[in-house]
């Protein structure tokens, strides 16, 4: 092989309302910059338009999962994922992405890393990112993944078999602590902020606070320069109190700005991931932001309407439907798990040329 890899194996695929290429590690160059090199060339970044790759010019469809068979005890596959910039010549791996998560099952069958069920099979895959457990649970009639059905995402036409995932153990995977400072909320650029990582660092303050309804649009909230300059503000002055270091060439943290809900839902949020308006929300977002609605205090929590009992199913409202949250709580109130419902679909299998 020359110096420099000009194709590899490939699945491209949806998962959840995100989209991208999955690779199998030993398909990608072993040193990482030679392997960000080639997903670079891959997606067509930088380029605000992706013309010269499969990136599809947005955030959301400029993703990367790469997957290997697993050497730790009860574990099936190890993932990581990486975010591949659009205009930047980046490619980071400072988050999570719960939505290529829901991929990630059927690829590791479609590739022979795990062995299918006759029914369903559960797939336990480790998160490098974070160094943490996910459980996902396919159908797989005669031993096949099956990728149409019944279940429906907001953010994604038409329906296709449900994927349920279940998170566990995820507060403070990339900060160190669910609540990196220790506070509800910290008071940031003049802002009230609630600091939280469960799965995916987030800074969570009410839209009202910033300067809007919380009830925008996408293309409204894109095209308001002043408050995407706002909220990088307080993104840039959080990132080393979130443990996160120097976030300017990072994806995280994520920015959330919630309002009281307007659709029988918990709490309305808009996301932004982080330089860009999020068409609906990240699963892991979602998580961290439903969590937050439970903070005592905290700014989610004075507009959240939050059920009662220790099994909350909280629906978070967004630009294009909602997304549900089904969280666990102990006696003390703390959040123990969260499961959410994804789907995935198979889009194309080949070889992609750099």
């Amino acid at each position: 092989m020359s110096d420099v890899q000009t194709c590899a194996r490939v699945m491209w695929m949806r998962g959840g309302t995100s989209k991208g290429g999955y690779f199998l590690s030993e398909d990608l160059p072993a040193d990482s910059a030679a392997r960000d090199a080639f997903l670079l060339r891959v997606m067509g970044s930088p380029d605000p338009r992706q013309i010269d790759g499969m990136g599809g010019a947005d955030p959301l469809t400029s993703k990367v999962a790469v997957v290997r068979k697993s050497d730790r005890e009860g574990v099936d596959v190890d993932y990581l994922f990486l975010q591949v910039f659009v205009d930047q010549a980046i490619v980071s791996d400072a988050q999570n992405c719960g939505n290529i998560l829901a991929g990630i099952g059927p690829f590791a069958i479609e590739r022979g890393l795990v062995a299918a069920q006759d029914g369903e099979t559960r797939v336990a895959i480790f998160m490098e990112n974070t160094g943490q457990i996910a459980i996902a649970t396919m159908q797989t009639p005669g031993g096949t993944v099956r990728y149409d059905g019944e279940a429906r995402i907001d953010g994604v036409p038409g329906s296709a078999a449900p994927i349920p995932l279940e998170f566990r153990d995820t507060a403070g995977s990339s900060c160190g602590a669910l609540l990196p400072t220790g506070n509800a909320f910290d008071e940031v650029e003049g802002v009230r902020v609630t600091l939280i990582d469960n799965g995916m660092p987030c800074a969570v303050m009410k839209a009202q606070d910033v300067g809007i309804t919380g009830y925008e649009d996408r293309d409204t909230l894109d095209k308001d320069v002043a408050l995407k300059a706002r909220i990088e503000a307080i993104r840039l002055a959080v990132g080393e109190r979130m443990n996160l270091g120097d976030v300017k060439e990072k994806s995280v943290p994520k920015m959330m700005l919630v309002a009281p809900p307007r659709d029988g839902g918990a709490v309305t949020v808009r996301s932004f991931i982080p330089h860009r308006a999020h068409a609906s929300i990240g699963v892991l977002g979602a998580v961290s932001v439903a969590t937050a609605c439970l903070i005592e205090g905290s700014p989610a929590a004075e507009v959240a309407s939050i059920p009662s009992g220790n099994r909350k199913t909280l629906s978070v409202e967004h630009p294009t439907g909602e997304t549900t949250c089904v969280m666990e709580l102990d006696e003390s109130g703390a959040v123990i798990s969260a499961a959410m419902l994804r789907t995935a679909r198979k889009l194309m299998d080949g070889e992609i040329f750099a």
